[in-house]
């Protein structure tokens, strides 16, 4: 039985995170929220799972640090400047961080980039998400995260080849991005990749996000005992 901190734990993820560590036979170390202490809440956890804001990260990489233990981050709307901060910590204590904790999600990114990969530059790919009307960033960080899966498919960076844009015609071999927003939607993402005269859709529908909460624990209570370094989900699942 895990000890697990939540890192915004009044949010609905919190919640659900809450949930699922109890139904997961785990024990709830505490949480916080914005202004909260992440060091106290380390202090008395195994491994700490960080579904806040991006302003925070820095601190709670600090907390997970100096208490030597395991951090998830399913936080979204990260920056350059972010994952420079990863990368110090994960030299010094497992990290796992993600765009998405859902285990379909995991496989989905896998078959993307074998797609990518097999059918190349001359077929066309455009991601479509959707979400529910409060969210903030756009892409979403599922769509970034399969739109990397296809990059790496192609054998380059997603910067290099990523077109948010609809503006005039197409490059051959970019990825493209549509977001859509309304109503209650968990989360809904497709991958087009669109040839001469046919098409392939891989998609993803999640109905509760509670999905996203047993993925998280799953991934949280896997880290520890891990040694330091930057992990992915694709290391929980052993792809």
């Amino acid at each position: 039985m895990a000890r697990i901190g939540i890192i915004g734990s009044e949010g609905r993820m919190g919640q659900a995170l809450a949930e699922a560590i109890g139904g997961a036979g785990h024990a709830l170390a505490g949480g916080i929220d914005r202004g909260g202490d992440a060091g106290a809440l380390a202090a008395q956890s195994e491994v700490l799972i960080d579904f806040s804001a991006p302003p925070a990260l820095a601190g709670n990489l600090g907390a997970a640090r100096a208490a030597g233990i395991p951090l998830l981050i399913g936080t979204t709307g990260l920056d350059a400047d972010h994952h420079a901060l990863i990368d110090a910590a994960a030299a010094e204590i497992p990290v796992l961080q993600t765009g998405n904790t859902s285990l379909g999600v995991t496989l989905l990114a896998r078959l993307v980039r074998e797609a990518a990969a097999r059918l190349g530059p001359d077929w066309d790919i455009e991601i479509v998400e959707m979400h529910h009307r409060m969210k903030a960033d756009a892409p979403s960080g599922t769509a970034l995260l399969l739109g990397e899966a296809a990059a790496a498919g192609r054998g380059a960076a997603l910067d290099t080849l990523r077109a948010d844009r609809h503006d005039g015609p197409r490059c051959e071999g970019a990825i493209g991005f549509a977001s859509l927003r309304g109503g209650t939607v968990a989360g809904e993402h497709s991958v087009i990749l669109a040839g001469e005269q046919e098409r392939l859709t891989l998609s993803h529908s999640a109905e509760n996000r509670a999905i996203f909460a047993r993925g998280a624990v799953r991934a949280a209570v896997w880290l520890i005992g891990q040694p330091p370094g930057r992990y992915t989900m694709d290391d929980v699942l052993g792809l």
